[in-house]
């Protein structure tokens, strides 16, 4: 059984089970899914302010914590105890064209030339974590949502606002790979 936990499971397994907890949280409680509206919850519960934004029960989000709670335990726990010991897979003509960026280190899941801490306080580290935590952040309140809730729960339930907004997000994501990667990693 450990055997099949760690490692990687196929697309036609994993995604469906993903796409199953539509309908679970839909069936167990009128839930939707969703991932960001989980740190509003934290700072209403946290921040005593007196903004607008953060006046409401949080209480009764207190699922969507424990929710969110569950997937870092399960995240520890695979992450510790089921780590797949066979190296990361990545196609060969991904592995050239990275390289042409200068990005060599395939070793764990994030490129250690972007993401290492010898990065953060510099400008490739700014650009990269910063700047581009606040942009994720600011499209997703822009959204209403983040990749999760709109891709999974709003298409779903075949809302038109979250067409838009995954359409958008890809966009967004093919944009940052194919334009501004490779302009940041000649920048910096």
């Amino acid at each position: 059984m450990i055997h099949y936990l760690s490692q990687p499971w196929p697309w036609y397994v994993a995604g469906p089970l993903i796409g199953l907890t539509v309908p679970a949280l839909l069936l167990i409680g009128n839930k939707a899914f969703g991932i960001s509206s989980s740190l509003r919850h934290i700072c209403a519960a946290c921040v005593p302010a007196n903004i607008p934004f953060f006046r409401y029960d949080w209480k009764k989000e207190g699922w969507n914590l424990a929710f969110v709670l569950g997937i870092l335990i399960g995240g520890f726990i695979a992450t510790q105890f089921l780590a797949d010991p066979n190296e990361i897979v990545i196609a060969a003509s991904t592995q050239s064209d990275l390289a042409a960026l200068g990005i060599t280190d395939f070793s764990g899941l994030m490129p250690a030339q972007l993401f290492s801490i010898e990065n953060i306080f510099t400008l490739k580290g700014f650009i990269f974590l910063v700047l581009g935590g606040f942009l994720v952040g600011f499209g997703t309140r822009y959204a209403g949502g983040c990749t999760s809730g709109h891709a999974i729960m709003g298409l779903s339930n075949l809302q038109w606002p979250s067409l838009v907004a995954t359409i958008c997000f890809m966009i967004g994501g093919f944009v940052g790979t194919l334009v501004l990667l490779p302009w940041l990693m000649q920048l910096v």
